[in-house]
């Protein structure tokens, strides 16, 4: 009776948990769960890739997983000041210049058509639904200010993990952002930490969206979504196209390689500029990350022309190097013979405006 009185104030205290704590967001209902039921990527209560995709690793890999992270990898983490960088409230000054930003990781903010955008937006200390548990950001402070940012015409998020979407970043944006674009299911997240639903646009994978003159599609990638242990892949996941005219741009969100990516450059390229993730992967899950020659690969299959390294440099979440990422596609480039950008945090990149930024700061420091 003791051991089963105990299991049940356990079970009790994760119910109250998954309900009460407002980090780990909330579960699609009404009109969300139907668009979310509707879906052709929608199957057996599940969201699914376009190609079979395993996430189970088998004992062995995971024996060496965990000998890897007790055994430690060295060059981790930077040593203090090396990724220090910051958005120059200064550099956004022009919005008819179209430009990229990148913050570090996954989170950009992007001009183009005179619009201001944030992509994956985490200015978070750690990507954890406790803040004071998991791997802490390199730099001691965040690279954006949010009240130091002009108006965010809109955000856009490619899934709902806790390095890409944040709940502390949510609460100070909310009331100084236009509109969120995300995928199905992840606007109930949002509306649960305040943001209005007439704010939130929820999308399918190629579904036509439009702002102000701006294209958006939402379009595939190959990986996973979920912020507890009971609601994995109940969300969408997805890469995004912006297109304004005279200048595209693909974000890559988090996926592992597939043939998604040449029928988004048939769809939609040639690109301007890519922004592709090529951090924290390992071989072992190497269907939901791409390891960087893939990610200089994924570029070419889109279409692009500049390629920008992202998913990178602000924190620890897999068993490489923290400078291996770059590196690795940096040398992948250089040898097919692809233009590639390299900006530190803070730095922007201006579309149409060449030469852009190849130093190797992250050998500096």
């Amino acid at each position: 009776m003791t051991i089963l009185f105990g299991a049940m104030l356990v079970l009790l205290a994760v119910f109250l948990i998954v309900r009460l704590y407002p980090p780990l967001g909330a579960k699609a209902a009404g009109s969300r769960l139907q668009a979310v039921h509707s879906s052709a990527h929608y199957a057996k209560n599940k969201f699914v890739n376009l190609i079979p995709t395993s996430m189970n690793a088998g004992f062995r890999d995971m024996l060496s997983a965990g000998k890897d992270m007790i055994r430690g990898i060295p060059n981790s983490r930077p040593r203090r000041g090396e990724t220090a960088g910051k958005l120059n409230p200064a550099d956004l000054e022009n919005a008819a210049q179209s430009k990229v930003i990148w913050l570090g990781h996954s989170s950009l903010l992007v001009q183009i058509n005179g619009l201001t955008l944030l992509l994956d937006p985490m200015f978070g200390t750690a990507p954890s639904p406790v803040p004071f548990v998991g791997g802490k950001r390199y730099s001691d402070t965040p690279p954006a200010d949010v009240k130091d940012l002009p108006p965010i015409d809109a955000v856009l998020l490619s899934h709902d993990h806790y390095d890409h979407l944040d709940y502390g970043t949510i609460r100070k944006l909310r009331s100084k952002v236009g509109h969120f674009f995300v995928p199905l299911g992840v606007g109930a997240h949002l509306e649960r930490w305040g943001v209005p639903a007439e704010k939130i646009t929820e999308a399918d994978w190629w579904d036509e969206l439009g702002l102000q003159g701006l294209k958006l599609f939402c379009a595939p990638s190959r990986h996973f979504s979920g912020r507890s242990l009971t609601d994995r892949n109940t969300t969408l996941w997805c890469s995004w196209v912006l297109d304004g005219g005279q200048e595209r741009i693909f974000f890559s969100g988090d996926s592992g390689y597939g043939p998604h990516f040449q029928e988004i450059g048939k769809r939609y390229g040639p690109f301007d500029l890519t922004l592709m993730e090529c951090g924290q992967y390992n071989e072992r899950w190497a269907a939901i990350h791409m390891l960087p020659e893939e990610t200089v690969q994924a570029h070419q299959d889109v279409g692009g022309k500049l390629l920008l390294p992202i998913h990178w440099g602000a924190f620890t979440l897999s068993l490489h190097a923290w400078t291996e990422p770059v590196e690795r596609a940096v040398a992948a480039a250089e040898k097919q013979g692809v233009a590639i950008a390299t900006p530190r945090i803070g730095e922007p990149v201006l579309l149409g405006r060449p030469p852009h930024s190849s130093t190797r700061w992250w050998r500096k420091g």
